[in-house]
């Protein structure tokens, strides 16, 4: 049966910004959906606000909305465009709560809902509608109650009795979810679950902590059609959210009878459901009894499905969609083979392992229980032939300096409350002696992943130097997926012997394809994992090739911005008939995806790892410019092994890197930096400090992110800060700069071609300087820098660039500071010559793919083929505001700094400054207010700088409160009401904010964050979603916005209109 031809036109709808929760497979999903569609002939519209993304391209869709994803906007967009069907299945929890939000204001009539209709979103999310569903197909499921009040919790609680799972509907990765042993928990839980809940409803479950988890990726099509794509099988056991878990395809404990079992589940519940496309149903399983309960059914495409079509090669999120337009299973083909239809279900002959990477060495004094709610930030998988090797090759892909399995400390409490280091500890424990069963009882993981940990171990005290001259030995180990460092390690050797040694014995990786049904039919678009068998499945062509090196997991500071860079290189390469070939091992992103490259090796970014791919390939040259830190870290290595390292070389890198040698560079080019000096402990440090004079900017050096930098004023915090630091990075010295208060950043994303520079756009930081620029809102064009600054800007740039040779991009980061005199000067902050991750919003906000053409000039393109020679105007106005994940960390503050905490990013567009600012922060979930009451509490040293605040405040009908303190600053500036601080006792602003009297609060926080009011009103903030400021310029920003909004009339126009294209 053909598509339905009375789809003419989709709306797509994506899911936003990149948040906990929520990451890039989204992305990846959008992105394969618009392909899919626009393939069948459909015109397609798609509406996001995250820039970050390859969805949101151009031309990925035949228009492009970058606008913030609420119903009333969306319903704009669709009376514009007047399309046919909606699809909001590629969207996460964001594309459903559009959805439904859509419907209830009347803005689907007479349009379907392709993928998931309303009705069955909302008999999945809405709790008690999901039970009652559930009881009727006779499917089990813990017992629970929806309650939308503390009181209807604790009777709850009274029937289905303690432990209990609070978990608020309507929400994304069990945000504001948690366990209550006792009442005093579930008060705590229960309160803030129904704070976070968009239907103030949250469901009281029966506890299944401690069952073993399991989720099947299921499709089904119109004719009733079903298929399993891949089933799943948690590590950790219930209790810890699956997100949070390791995860392990196929299932490795289930008995042939219960697998049966939960397919027809499976099975039943998508066809009632009448879902059609991809459903992600999850599993608890009892490990004694085998007996089962249904925990989640997901109608839409999911983190999950992102790993399951990476570990198959089954795409989901492609087939979903094309039937979600009306076409069935058997009449669509497997890509990847292009003889089997997708109906037919995918086989696996390997392990694949999924492991998170967690955020917690971004945030001070947080809590790194992992638990029933999300807090990784992304994750990386493996693929190896037994569950020994997928483990090992997934630990060294994590990129947090570990390349095996390594002691740590613990205690049984660890065990027993796991952390982000609860493998290691396990693993520990095991090594150290303590019974198998004993670790089994205090976890819960399965005897048989026990066992497979003790393998390890137990063939780690055969490791020797005598015994790796053993081929038999050596063989082993590097089929059980031990890397060579691990094995110099324990047999405290150099890791170069080892290679070398192996090497000699003729012991080399070969490669394995993922072909989607063991090797029954032939693959036509394969990927590849690295084993140690004897047997090669790769055909090594004699073309020019090149390789680009992935980025690896998503994290705080490394976003899916490099992803973006390593899609758009690889796409320009191929345009130009070189073979490419990525290196990556994030499941998550577009990168990943089959038919992106014409080689995709999922393998862990270590120097071994690549180098046996160098070797097998034999390319051209290398690309590190587009992965962050992570392929960055590799140039000089892989350099140092006779590998060609394209575009910028590498020895420019080490230039930047190197402070002295980048002092020297800038001396000579007469660019000015702030004063600094190097320090290799605290007398050194003090040293510096009564030198130029606090306040002192402190940092190690090679680190991404400004990982452990701060901001100190005083010896005492440069005393405690290098204790902390030298203990991270002992090797490395620390640099100590002169912090430059007041002053204004700008950042500069330009290309350069080795001859020529093209400044693709220069951001001015709406947040002052202080605050890390991956943190920053920024603004394209800048809105106060007088034409001889940006003209001063633009001369260094170019400058620095020719000096340091670059060819492809180039990022810099500048500070301007009026002096006493009234004159501004411009400081250079750092220079990055590579990809950074404001590239793709430039791009979007310019109209210029900047990492395409860069990938081109990196083989031999000048900026004149592509005409670009002068800065491009444009006329209207781009916001980037940054989003935040301190809803997920319920410890953290939200003050921003030099420390980068935000996870992704969203973008506004107008002609009207003021209007992208309001659409941007409404794309980061913070809904300025028209009018009510502002909450301003400010530092001693703002004091004298906020009256223009309070004046505007006061000018657009706002009434004011403020603590004693602030309320004098401002004296005779109209009425302002003085409320207590919460030190002060009641009635105080704690009141005030819970009785929702403050619609918003302008906060900025005294010097070192401590336990202190300013804290806690941030803090509160947060869990009440009450919009909020940390910086004067933030509340300047934010005022501006409110006055240009007027009513909240916000118009929408597409990329395509904003850059003039037909």
């Amino acid at each position: 049966m053909p598509r339905d031809k009375d789809i003419k036109k989709v709306l797509i709808i994506g899911s936003g910004p990149i948040q906990i929760g929520q990451a890039a497979e989204f992305d990846y999903s959008g992105s394969q959906a618009c392909k899919s569609i626009q393939e069948e002939g459909i015109e397609t519209i798609l509406v996001n606000s995250n820039p970050a993304t390859i969805q949101t391209d151009i031309n990925m869709a035949d228009q492009v909305y970058v606008e913030p994803l609420t119903p009333e906007i969306v319903a704009k967009i669709i009376e514009k465009e007047k399309p046919d069907a909606v699809l909001p299945t590629m969207g996460g929890q964001t594309g459903l709560n559009v959805a439904t939000g859509l419907e209830e204001i009347g803005a689907l009539e007479g349009i379907k809902v392709i993928g998931s209709s309303v009705e069955t979103i909302r008999n999945v999310e809405d709790r008690d509608l999901f039970d009652s569903f559930m009881k009727n197909l006779k499917e089990p499921v813990p017992r629970a109650r929806a309650v939308e009040s503390l009181e209807d919790a604790i009777k709850a609680v009274e029937e289905i009795g303690y432990p209990v799972i609070v978990r608020p509907a309507f929400t994304l990765g069990g945000t504001g979810g948690g366990v209550a042993h006792n009442e005093e928990e579930l008060r705590e839980v229960a309160t803030r679950g129904l704070d976070m809940s968009l239907i103030n409803q949250v469901l009281i479950d029966e506890s299944v902590i401690g069952w073993k988890e399991f989720e099947y990726e299921v499709m089904r099509d119109k004719n009733d059609t079903c298929i399993i794509v891949c089933n799943m099988e948690n590590i950790d056991p219930m209790g810890i959210h699956t997100g949070e878990s390791i995860v392990l395809a196929p299932s490795q404990t289930l008995s042939d009878v219960d697998n049966q079992k939960l397919r027809n589940a499976s099975i039943k519940i998508i066809r009632a459901l009448q879902i059609q496309g991809g459903c992600n149903i999850q599993f608890a399983v009892h490990p004694e009894t085998g007996e089962y309960k249904v925990i989640e059914v997901n109608p839409r495409v999911s983190r999950s499905s992102a790993l399951a079509s990476k570990a198959t090669g089954y795409p989901i999120a492609k087939i979903s969609a094309k039937i979600a337009i009306g076409m069935t299973l058997d009449e669509i083909d497997n890509d990847i083979t292009k003889e089997t239809p997708a109906s037919f279900e995918p086989t696996l002959d390997y392990v694949v392992a999924k492991i998170p990477r967690w955020p917690f060495d971004k945030f001070k004094g947080i809590s790194k229980e992992i638990g029933v709610q999300m807090k990784s930030t992304g994750e990386v998988m493996s693929i190896g032939r037994t569950i020994e090797e997928s483990l090992h090759k997934a630990i060294r892909s994590l990129d947090i300096s570990r390349y095996g399995f390594e002691e740590v400390p613990f205690t049984r409490d660890d065990l027993a409350n796991p952390t982000d280091e609860r493998i290691f500890q396990v693993y520990t424990a095991l090594k150290q002696g303590m019974d198998l069963e004993e670790i089994h009882s205090i976890t819960r993981i399965d005897k048989f992943f026990l066992h497979k940990i003790m393998n390890i171990i137990e063939f780690e005290e055969k490791i020797n130097p005598e015994s790796l001259q053993d081929p038999i030995i050596m063989a082993e180990s590097k089929r059980m997926g031990f890397s060579d460092r691990t094995l110099a390690q324990i047999a405290g050797v150099d890791e170069e012997e080892i290679r070398r040694h192996r090497r000699d014995m003729g012991i080399n990786p070969s490669y394995k394809m993922v072909d989607t049904c063991a090797a029954e039919f032939e693959a036509v678009t394969p990927y590849y994992y690295s084993t140690y068998e004897f047997e090669d499945e790769i055909a090594v062509s004699n073309d020019k090739k090149v390789i680009i090196i992935g980025a690896g997991p998503i994290r705080i500071g490394q976003g899916i911005e490099f992803d973006y860079c390593c899609v758009h290189s690889a796409l320009a390469l191929k345009e130009e008939g070189i073979e490419t070939i990525i290196v990556n091992n994030n499941p998550e992103t577009v990168s990943t995806d089959y038919d992106i490259s014409d080689k995709l090796y999922f393998e862990p970014l270590t120097l071994e790892d690549v180098m046996a791919i160098v070797e097998k390939e034999q390319p051209h040259g290398v690309v590190v410019q587009f992965g962050g830190q992570t392929s960055i870290n590799l140039a000089v290595p892989l350099a140092n092994n006779g590998v060609k390292i394209l575009g910028t070389p590498h020895e420019s890198i080490d230039r930047v890197e190197d402070r002295e040698r980048f002092t020297e560079v800038l001396n000579q080019l007469e660019i000015p930096q702030a004063d600094y000096g190097i320090a290799y402990s605290f007398k050194d440090a003090q040293d510096v400090a009564q030198r130029i004079g606090y306040p002192v900017l402190v940092r190690p050096s090679y680190v991404l992110g400004g990982r452990a930098m701060e901001i100190v004023y005083d010896d005492l915090e440069l005393q405690e800060y290098m204790k902390e630091a030298v203990r991270i990075s002992p090797d490395h010295p620390i640099l100590v700069d002169k912090f430059l208060e007041d002053a204004i950043e700008i950042d500069v994303d330009a290309l350069c071609d080795g001859e020529k520079v093209f400044i693709g756009g220069i951001m001015e930081h709406i947040e002052e300087a202080g605050v890390h620029s991956g943190d920053s809102a920024c603004v394209i064009p800048p809105q106060s820098i007088s034409t001889d600054v940006l003209e001063t800007i633009k001369n260094y740039t170019h400058k620095l660039a020719l000096e340091l040779e670059v060819v492809g991009l180039m990022n810099i980061q500048y500070a301007v500071k009026m002096e006493e005199d009234h004159s501004p000067t411009v400081y250079i902050l750092e220079a990055n010559p590579r990809a950074s991750r404001t590239v793709p919003f430039v791009s979007k906000a310019v109209g210029v793919p900047l990492a395409k053409i860069a990938a081109k000039l990196m083989i031999g393109h000048k900026l004149l083929d592509f005409g670009l020679e002068d800065e491009i105007v444009v006329e209207h106005v781009s916001v980037k505001e940054s989003i935040f994940p301190f809803i997920k960390l319920p410890e953290a503050d939200s003050v921003l700094g030099p420390e980068m905490k935000s996870t992704g990013e969203s973008m506004g567009i107008d002609e009207n400054f003021g209007v992208a600012y309001y659409k941007a922060l409404l794309s980061a979930g913070m809904e300025l207010p028209h009018k009510g009451k502002i909450f301003i509490s400010v530092r001693d040293s703002d004091k004298n700088k906020i009256r223009d605040i309070v004046e505007k405040a006061q000018d657009l009908g706002f009434d004011l409160m403020a603590t004693r303190g602030t309320a004098k600053a401002v004296d005779g500036l109209g009425d302002i009401e003085t409320i207590r601080k919460i030190s002060q006792g009641s009635p105080n602003i704690r009141d005030a904010i819970i009785n929702g009297e403050v619609a918003l609060i302008i906060n900025t926080p005294s010097g070192k964050q401590s336990a202190d009011d300013g804290y806690y009103i941030r803090r509160m903030a947060i869990e009440l979603n009450i919009p909020y400021v940390t910086t004067l310029a933030g509340a300047r920003a934010a005022l501006n916005a409110i006055e240009n909004v007027e009513d909240g009339k916000i118009g929408v126009k597409s990329l395509g209109e904003y850059h003039h294209e037909p």
